[in-house]
């Protein structure tokens, strides 16, 4: 056994010293590097032997010696500081990690709270949440604060096994807002229509209106713009800078037509059709209606032009939560406008309510607004497609208009006028022969085209632009700068310069030199813009 402990310390002694004489030779290397004074006198004992030569040497090399440790020194410090930083970072990553955390714990959290609110709001039903209540149906007794009155001392009959039965006489009326429609329109007058206007002068008097009531001026280009587009499309778009009046155009003319205008904030959360039309709550038996969708079957009544806004339009996607109406609205046949709102019917479903159905009439006119900044979406070829844009760029400039009063106008009057324009003004066989051409000359060289949609609503725009008091070219030459021409600018604009120079000239050349005066201004704008 004293031969182990002698050769086990023998052996821990020389791995110790080993690890102890590296240790000490690290060091002593080290001091021997930096030992300024030990070179000082090697220097010293040797400088009497050095030449001219020996001392441009001897200082070239302190020169080498001292740069090259000076470059280590340096290149030890960056790798420190380059650490600390890494370090840094990856603690500030896991910061902000910590931070999304805290965030989504909070977005779940409100979403929570949101959803209580909007189940208690979609509830009202006294026995659901104490303190709500459903608003009173018409004929209705209420408290103050809008509360249902208590329950009466007399004894409650039994509720009845069957669905359509389960529910009280308030709450089987899923549709709320509908049924007071219906109720409404048992005893409703119509007004007395004013029938003497031609397009022209609704054009006019438009803008009159608007200016003599509301100090609201517009070019009567934009508002014939407006009526010739809602004569070939449901929807129209306007965009530009803020401040040019997009959301007070309609307005007006809802109010010119004595027929105010509804107004729908579009919201960036907005992905579906339940935003605009409303949703079935499965858990209360009752159909969250929208403003959108009351004025829609309102609309149904009555002969009016009735006119709905969608403000800040593409603030959410458009293509997402309009996707239906935009399917609905290209139908050619307008008994087949219907969405569907329910499964099931029941039999105190609204009267104009066809298998849950709702049929979407045609005096309707949908009119958006659009921005185009940070905060918006780009909108898509979809939209643009079927919908008229109006730019509204400048302010108006302003001008003194007659006293004009609002007017009754009904909706098949301004249809009839649609129709006679397009038998007065028909597009010539001589324009869409040079528009055949001009289509072609973009297809074999841009590769660009514009389908049947486009040119349906061009030979049904034209005529009723001439008819509100516009030129033919004029109405051409919209159309091309806002629905054809538009598309090039997703093009590569360096592969196209050259040839957008020979479609100015083509257009010079079918329509005359300088007619089609905003297409060639779009098309000079995309050449700069390279």
């Amino acid at each position: 056994m004293d031969g182990f402990f002698t050769w086990f310390f023998a052996l821990i002694t020389t791995m110790f010293g080993g690890v102890w004489n590296s240790i000490v030779s690290f060091f002593r290397g080290i001091f021997l590097i930096f030992d300024f004074k030990t070179y000082i006198g090697l220097f010293a004992m040797h400088r009497h032997s050095f030449g001219v030569i020996g001392w441009i040497l001897a200082v070239l090399c302190f020169i080498l010696v001292y740069a090259f440790w000076f470059g280590v020194v340096f290149l030890i410090v960056m790798l420190v500081r380059k650490y600390v930083r890494f370090r840094q970072s990856i603690v500030g990553n896991e910061d902000m990690l910590e931070e999304i955390a805290e965030l989504h714990r909070d977005v779940v959290r409100l979403t929570r709270e949101k959803e209580k609110i909007l189940k208690m709001k979609a509830i009202g039903s006294p026995d659901a949440f104490e303190g709500y209540a459903m608003p009173a149906l018409p004929g209705e007794a209420t408290e103050v604060g809008g509360l249902m009155p208590p329950p009466s001392s007399a004894p409650a009959e039994p509720r009845k096994n069957s669905e359509s039965a389960a529910l009280s006489d308030t709450a089987d009326k899923r549709f709320y807002r509908l049924a007071a429609v219906d109720e409404k329109y048992e005893t409703f007058v119509e007004p007395i229509y004013d029938s003497n206007l031609s397009l022209s002068d609704l054009c006019d008097d438009i803008r009159n209106y608007a200016c003599s009531k509301a100090r609201l001026f517009y070019e009567v280009k934009t508002i014939r713009l407006m009526i010739a587009g809602l004569a070939s499309t449901k929807l129209i778009l306007l965009q530009g800078i803020s401040g040019t009046g997009k959301t007070s155009l309609p307005y007006i003319m809802g109010k010119y037509f004595r027929n105010d205008a509804t107004i729908a904030s579009v919201q960036p959360s907005w992905r579906d059709r339940s935003e605009l039309f409303g949703f079935y709550n499965e858990f209360t038996k009752k159909f969250n209606e929208t403003e959108v969708l009351r004025r829609i079957y309102e609309s149904g009544y009555n002969d009016d032009i009735n006119v709905i806004i969608l403000d800040e339009m593409n603030i959410a996607r458009v293509e997402y939560y309009f996707a239906e109406m935009l399917s609905i609205l290209e139908m050619p046949d307008p008994e087949e406008w219907k969405i569907q709102l329910v499964s099931a019917v029941w039999d105190s479903d609204p009267a104009r309510l066809t298998d849950g159905k709702l049929q979407i009439p045609q005096n309707v006119w949908y009119i958006g607004t659009a921005n185009n900044d940070d905060s918006t979406f780009a909108i898509s070829d979809k939209v643009y497609d079927r919908a008229l844009v109006i730019n509204l760029d400048s302010k108006g400039v302003p001008f003194e208009a007659p006293e004009t009063e609002a007017k009754s106008i009904r909706y098949s009057h301004v249809e009839s006028l649609y129709r006679q324009a397009q038998e007065d003004y028909p597009v010539t066989q001589e324009t869409l022969d040079k528009i055949e051409k001009l289509n072609n000359y973009i297809i074999d060289k841009f590769r660009v085209a514009f389908g049947n949609r486009i040119l349906k609503q061009l030979t049904v725009f034209v005529p009723v632009y001439v008819a509100c008091g516009g030129d033919e070219i004029e109405a051409i030459d919209y159309i091309f700068a806002t629905k054809v021409f538009r598309k090039f600018e997703a093009l590569n604009l360096s592969l196209i310069r050259d040839e957008i120079k020979g479609l100015i000239a083509q257009l010079d050349a079918l329509f005359g030199r300088d007619t089609m005066t905003e297409s060639i201004a779009f098309l000079r704008r995309l050449q700069k813009s390279y």
